[in-house]
């Protein structure tokens, strides 16, 4: 089982500004979910410059049944940072429910 770092809300649904542009809408699915919240980076070069970046991924995990799909978007309750779900999976067990994880990718802070 994962220890929480946090507690995280979801985000979800999508309106029009003014021009007619799809934008995020922050209403809220669920909040106060207990989660565990990592991020990690490696470093990498540039195939033709060889300059070097770091690439930083986020993995969240929620409790089993939580509802939270591609088109979601995860707020941490305790930094107000917002990111974007690109994949939610969950590992295959008969015997007891495994957490949800999340593949995450930071956005900015909620507005």
């Amino acid at each position: 089982m994962n220890l929480a770092t946090t507690t995280v809300s979801v985000l979800r649904g999508t309106g029009t500004d003014a021009f007619g542009d799809e934008t995020d809408l922050a209403t809220v699915a669920a909040s106060g979910i207990p989660a565990s919240l990592i991020e990690s980076s490696r470093q990498a070069q540039e195939p033709v410059t060889g300059t070097p970046r770091i690439i930083r991924t986020h993995v969240c995990r929620v409790p089993p049944g939580t509802d939270a799909t591609e088109t979601d978007r995860i707020k941490d309750e305790q930094t107000g940072e917002i990111y974007i779900v690109v994949s939610a999976t969950r590992n295959a067990n008969p015997v007891m429910a495994q957490p949800l994880r999340l593949d995450l990718k930071r956005t900015g802070r909620a507005a």
